[in-house]
């Protein structure tokens, strides 16, 4: 059902609870597993290309310690539009993103919300 998992992941600290959703899901699915994380054109923990570039070695090695490969994508500007824009370039089947500990009626000009809003398939969000 679900060939392509997109995982959209950041620095927050929803992104560990993200990861599992995303690897469970992947695994009851055998499906191939696309990690994404945004550098973001405005300042902030996004920012760093360098940290970003971290943030996704560290979530490889974690899926690959779980004997589940992926591949992994850097891509540069606006969270929402460039998610929307790779799960549309890879042919993903679902997309999974966290919500930073809020929910979407809180925020609705939220990266999770404006996904929903864009994406080109079926998004999870995670709580």
């Amino acid at each position: 059902m679900f060939e392509t998992v997109l995982l959209a992941i950041d620095h927050s600290s929803q992104t560990t609870e993200t990861e599992a959703v995303g690897l469970q899901l992947a695994r009851q699915h055998g499906s191939r597993v696309v990690l994404l994380s945004v550098v973001e054109e405005e300042e902030g923990t996004m920012h760093d290309p360098v940290a970003v570039t971290q943030l996704l070695e560290q979530a490889r090695s974690r899926f690959e310690q779980a004997g589940l490969p992926c591949d992994v994508f850097e891509r540069q500007g606006k969270p929402a539009f460039v998610i929307g824009d790779v799960a549309d370039e890879i042919n993903a089947d679902v997309i999974v993103i966290g919500t930073r500990g809020i929910t979407l009626e809180q925020d609705q000009h939220s990266t999770a919300a404006r996904v929903i809003q864009l994406a080109p398939c079926p998004v999870l969000v995670v709580p």
